[in-house]
């Protein structure tokens, strides 16, 4: 049995090491292919200084205004109880179902300078021009605070649902303000919950290209001066561009963990957090409103992508909406080859990485769970490696790497293949996919599994019978969330993608380019649909295991 342990964790470990750890490798030794020369314009480049600068400051901004938004958006719903607060609690999360491309395009079509609402204050105001410009770094963190807030709120939602509302009560009852109390119990309490949302929001604004791409207006980060570096042939100043960003990466991982080992704080109570009636007359009849003001811009994108979706192309020109509507986008899409060949690919791709993820990261999770096997906590360092790398970072440690044929060095050419794409989103979805599954078998006793053996169970058995079930809830939403990333990628595979393995988000890219809104918008359509697929199925599956 331990040889068979011991085997397993060899091949996991090689498996990770040379679709995680060889492509960072690869750039690091890339950066210093000509000495320093390449660090050293690194650092006289104005251009280099600015994309970092700029992408720090997003990062921070970003973090920023997504607490601004989820942290009192987590509080009301979690803490009050009124009028609207069921159908807000509902929608609070949509954002999440927008892949993130998606979303880019519909604060385009709805706050660009020729958007829906941007056309409606202009026309209200008289203007003769465009009331503001949804360009720069404020338009890029405008952008992240609505698809990022979402971790902020279900993050500290899930702490306020464990918080034990009896501590606010005896702080009351010894003088203690709210505001006090509010500085001094609960948020500390709340610490590790905030300082992980705070930590996913970073690390998504610090690799984030979509809102840098769209609505940079000539601002350069990190992520897009890569592609920028790629395309001129720069390749020892992209991997010096990539190295850094990795860097900034894990320094801000280490520092927010650094934070959050200062201060422990842990629940001695039972409680479970209870929310408060609104009583105020004033507050009653306020909120509801403030309810209906926020359920409506939360709902809005996606309605914008399906009405563009219905336009006419080159029809919709100065005027508010489109003047034209349409279900020819739809046709198209079903009867071109061309343009049905994106979605074929991204389903093969995603379902293909999923699979692998599947298992691959079970049999990582299982190994650092329920085993003493050797070399299990490297396979533990490994399986989180690529959470601390911005995609744009592992899209080009596998160019770097899979570039060339040379098997007796681990590299082979899939650069240019359908397979380059399926591979990186597989690197991607280690970390989450194996946190899903660990979750789920740290919760079981592994002494079931020892009972079963000690029966006369055979392995195998006891994995069908004991194991596969106990991680059926881990596995379950670790398919989801994988699935989910995969279909929608945009950041890896803009780097890594050719004409014929395009995936439907480098076709929207395409189709806005084309100034062919409504074809890029039935894509959006499509994708959104895929999503949603995806989850209902996941939910299914979570009904079934609820059964078993």
């Amino acid at each position: 049995m331990r040889r068979r342990f011991v085997v397993a964790t060899l091949i996991v470990l090689v498996l990770l090491a040379w679709s995680v750890v060889l492509p960072n490798v690869s750039v690091i030794l890339g950066s210093f292919d000509r000495g320093l020369e390449d660090w050293r314009a690194f650092a006289a480049s104005p251009a280099d200084r600015e994309a970092l600068w700029s992408t720090l400051v997003i990062s921070v901004g970003s973090v920023v205004a997504a607490l601004a938004v989820g942290l009192p958006l987590a509080f009301l719903l979690g803490r009050f109880d009124f009028r609207g607060r069921r159908a807000l609690s509902a929608v609070a999360t949509l954002p999440a179902a927008l892949p993130p491309l998606v979303g880019v395009i519909a604060f385009l079509f709805l706050y660009g300078e020729s958007g829906v609402v941007t056309r409606l204050v202009q026309r209200a105001l008289h203007l003769d021009h465009a009331p503001w410009s949804l360009t720069g770094l404020s338009a890029i963190i405008f952008v992240h605070a609505y698809t990022m807030y979402v971790y902020v709120f279900l993050f500290v939602a899930a702490g306020l649902d464990r918080y034990d509302t009896t501590l606010d009560e005896a702080a009351a009852g010894l003088g203690a303000s709210r505001g006090h109390t509010l500085r001094r119990i609960t948020l500390p309490l709340l610490t590790p919950s905030i300082a992980g949302a705070m930590l996913l929001v970073f690390m998504s604004s610090l690799g984030s290209f979509s809102a840098p791409y769209i609505f940079g207006g000539g601002q350069r980060v990190l992520a897009t001066q890569i592609l920028v570096s790629k395309l001129n042939g720069s390749m020892g100043l992209a991997y010096v561009e990539t190295t850094v960003l990795a860097l900034a990466a894990v320094a801000a991982l280490l520092a927010l963990r650094w934070l959050e080992r200062r201060r422990r704080y842990a629940l001695s109570g039972k409680g479970k957090g209870t929310r408060v009636v609104v009583r105020s007359r004033t507050a009653r009849v306020i909120a509801p409103i403030v309810a209906v003001v926020v359920v409506t811009f939360l709902v809005l994108p996606h309605a914008m992508v399906v009405l563009v979706s219905f336009a006419r192309d080159g029809a919709w020109t100065t005027q508010i909406l489109p003047p034209e509507y349409t279900l020819d986008n739809f046709r198209r899409l079903a009867s071109d080859p061309e343009l049905w060949r994106p979605i074929t690919n991204s389903v093969w791709m995603s379902a293909i990485a999923t699979v692998a993820n599947v298992v691959v990261c079970f049999i990582a999770a299982y190994l650092i769970v329920l085993t003493r096997a050797p070399g299990r906590r490297l396979l533990q360092l490994l399986v989180v490696l690529p959470w601390a790398i911005p995609a744009t970072a592992i899209a080009l440690g596998l160019a770097a790497t899979f570039d060339v044929n040379q098997p007796w060095t681990g590299r082979v050419l899939l650069v240019g293949t359908f397979w380059i794409l399926p591979l990186a989103y597989f690197v991607r979805n280690v970390p989450v996919f194996t946190s899903a599954v660990e979750g789920s078998l740290r919760q079981m006793d592994a002494s079931l599994e020892d009972a079963a053996r000690g029966l006369g169970a055979s392995w195998l058995l006891a994995m069908r019978r004991i194991v596969i079930p106990a991680a059926r809830p881990g596995l379950v939403a670790g398919t989801m969330l994988a699935a989910i990333a995969a279909v929608g990628e945009f950041v890896a595979s803009v780097v890594l993608y050719t004409h014929s393995n395009r995936p439907i988000s480098i076709e929207i890219l395409a189709q806005l380019r084309n100034l062919s809104f409504g074809t890029a918008a039935a894509y959006s359509v499509l994708l959104i649909a895929l999503v949603l697929a995806i989850t209902l199925g996941a939910r299914l599956a979570e009904g079934r295991v609820e059964r078993i």
